[in-house]
């Protein structure tokens, strides 16, 4: 069969795609879910914040305006990569089925 396909006859599919049906979405998965276990194992509950503290004599440097710790913004920024990649597969293979 395989080059010598008739007009209505399906070719069967190739094992690199069958592979990528499978891995992606799962690396996808496994994206998010190790994203969101590093963002929570990041949360902080305590939130200190002053105004005025005279007799300090040390010059206060935030951590980029933000209330999120960086290993937060790191737990996020990775799930919000892992959502993509689910979308990015989920719109192909809806593609490629029509």
């Amino acid at each position: 069969m395989g080059e010598h396909n008739a007009a209505g006859e399906h070719n069967t599919p190739r094992p690199a795609r069958k592979l990528a049906t499978v891995v992606v979405p799962l690396l996808g998965l496994i994206a998010v879910v190790a994203g969101v276990i590093v963002a929570w194992s990041n949360l902080e509950t305590n939130v200190g914040w002053f105004a005025y503290a005279p007799l300090s004599n040390e010059v206060f440097v935030g951590d980029n305006g933000s209330f999120v710790s960086k290993g937060t913004q790191l737990g996020v920024a990775v799930s919000g990569a892992g959502l993509l990649v689910l979308a990015f597969w989920a719109g192909l293979a809806t593609g490629r089925r029509r």
